[in-house]
């Protein structure tokens, strides 16, 4: 399984919102993950759009943990709110995949309940 397409979806009821939306090669398989930072939301979505989605085609979505590494080490804005909010939505994507690949809750996946 590879990642096939990121979306960056902007919305504004009232004030502008930054989903992610993380596409897998398998039929339906996708993860939403929340990306906005409260006065910098654009460029939130334009880091994303620009430079991190390229980063994700094509690679395993199970492996969240060597994405969050590649990226928050491979970027020139290391540590940043803008990347770290980009960086936060497309975790929460990836793991929303990982939970309905495996039929399961994600606290499960993460040890609760």
């Amino acid at each position: 399984m590879k990642i096939a397409n990121v979306k960056v979806i902007v919305t504004c009821p009232g004030r502008n919102y930054v989903l992610v939306k993380i596409e897998t090669d398998e039929p339906g398989l996708y993860g939403v993950g929340d990306a906005t930072l409260n006065g910098r939301e654009l460029a939130v979505a334009t880091a994303l759009q620009e430079h991190l989605a390229p980063i994700l085609i094509g690679r395993d979505p199970d492996r969240i943990e060597d994405t969050w590494q590649d990226i928050f080490r491979g970027t020139y804005w290391r540590g940043g709110p803008v990347l770290m909010t980009a960086l936060a939505g497309i975790d929460m994507a990836l793991w929303d995949i990982k939970g309905k690949r495996a039929g399961l809750p994600l606290y499960s996946l993460l040890g609760g309940r």
